[in-house]
């Protein structure tokens, strides 16, 4: 006999914690069901503990760049701090037992187990049935995208988990995958005495951002003694116990303590049961509407949607879920001002579309760049102010249609330009605000003058 219930949500990562709890705010009585932890990848492996990893190394960075600037500084690294912060603060040393308490504390019943849809509105876990009279909402998140790289899958190779757990830093790293992951935990250890050399199969470092981002970051790792190898391709991995050895392109071989492989994620979607409500279980990602319906009764929120592995579009998405749920109306989900931070140093903030895809989509397109170096707080800041801005301007509406902002805080400043993008502000509109000064942001307006001679 199945148990009765309002809402059954499959994955209590932040998507599906939000979703639930909200509903059990609500009154609804909320089934909430999770195989691992409550909270999901971001605050235990992922966003909060890197970050916290990344705050290390950047103090580390700034004490270096104090000769010549404000006297003479000796740094000596040492991660313990860093291992027993993500253990103690962030991560309660992998206990969720907080969240579950806050979920339950709102009137939601939590389980804990691996759920699966055995027909429309009705989920199994380890034996026991629920049916949903609301209907159910799968946040079940992604999964590391493991290449098929010879020998892979006999290694004890690291992912991101790997790296956070960490409790010192490794003597010497290679990192397959120049994407976020990849550079921001690249940098935080190597900043830590780790000999990092970074492996990107494409011919540039962060492939989906602009050329120039990718050009800025190559230069500013190197000068931090990284090796950086772009358009290599791995083709066979060995362990022998101590050492790992990374062949490249059949001939030369990279070897390191540890490997790390952040080479992408996947939407988690296998075992479901998706086909016993009539999608497709073998799908890259869940597909859903503007309300996130992924069917009747049926919702999907955060990675699974395949709108990009970031937390804040989870949240994003949940609200109107919650909404949905409900019955109220509200807007439709609109992503063309999606934004996205890589938190190295500079820090590359985006949002929208790059210039190759506004062109892709048939814009007509002007853009404009301006170097954070240049700029009057570039100037002053001296060591350590690499960065840019790029403004994307559709020509035919007079409005920017993406931006990229690179530089210190460059994930700070991007707020601005997310706003511009979401609300189309008119470039001529832009130009006509007063810009703070001697701010980082006001790079933006040098930019805007640069769209003009483009």
């Amino acid at each position: 006999m199945a148990q009765q219930t309002d809402a059954i949500v499959i994955g209590m990562g932040v998507g599906g914690e939000h979703v639930a709890e909200r509903l059990a705010e609500e009154g609804l009585d909320v089934v909430g069901v999770e195989a691992e932890l409550v909270g999901g990848e971001c605050p235990y492996w992922a966003c909060i503990p890197s970050k916290m990893m990344i705050r290390g190394g950047n103090l580390l960075a700034e004490a270096r760049r104090i000769p010549g600037m404000a006297g003479q500084a000796h740094v000596s690294p040492d991660f313990g701090p860093v291992a027993s912060r993500i253990r103690d603060e962030a991560t309660d040393d992998w206990n969720d037992q907080v969240a579950v308490d806050r979920f339950t504390g709102k009137g939601g019943h939590f389980v804990r187990g691996r759920a699966r849809l055995v027909g429309a509105g009705r989920v199994a876990v380890d034996g026991q049935t629920f049916s949903a009279r609301r209907g159910v909402v799968i946040a079940t998140g992604s999964r590391p995208q493991i290449p098929p790289v010879p020998g892979l899958d006999q290694v004890p190779y690291w992912t991101n988990r790997d790296a956070i757990a960490a409790k010192e830093s490794p003597q010497s790293l290679i990192v397959l995958g120049g994407g976020a992951v990849g550079l921001e935990l690249a940098q935080a250890f190597a900043r830590f005495g780790t000999a990092v050399t970074i492996v990107e199969a494409t011919e540039r470092l962060l492939p989906v951002e602009e050329p120039e981002t990718s050009s800025l970051l190559t230069d500013v790792l190197g000068a931090e003694g990284i090796t950086v190898r772009t358009g290599a391709q791995a083709t066979h991995m060995r362990h022998d116990g101590d050492t790992f050895g990374l062949t490249l392109d059949g001939r030369e071989e990279l070897t390191a303590e540890r490997l790390l492989v952040a080479t992408g994620r996947r939407a988690n979607l296998a075992g479901l049961g998706l086909e016993t409500v009539g999608l497709d279980p073998d799908s890259r990602a869940l597909q859903v509407d503007e309300q996130l319906r992924a069917g009747p009764g049926l919702w999907g929120v955060g990675d699974v949607t395949g709108r990009g592995a970031f937390t804040h579009v989870a949240m994003y998405q949940a609200e109107i879920a919650v909404r949905a749920i409900l019955g109220e109306s509200g807007p439709d989900a609109d992503y063309r001002a999606l934004p996205r931070v890589t938190f190295t140093d500079p820090e590359v903030g985006s949002v929208g579309m790059t210039e190759a895809q506004a062109r892709e989509k048939g814009l007509q397109v002007r853009t404009g760049t301006a170097q954070v170096p240049s700029s009057a707080r570039g100037w002053i800041h001296k060591t350590g102010n690499e960065g840019l801005i790029k403004l994307v301007e559709d020509t035919d509406r007079g409005v920017l249609v993406g931006a990229t902002s690179v530089g210190p805080m460059g994930g700070e400043v991007l707020y601005g330009l997310v706003v511009a993008v979401q609300a189309e502000v008119p470039v001529d509109r832009l130009r006509h605000m007063m810009y703070a000064y001697p701010t980082f942001h006001r790079t933006v307006e040098d930019a805007l003058a640069g769209l003009r001679r483009s």
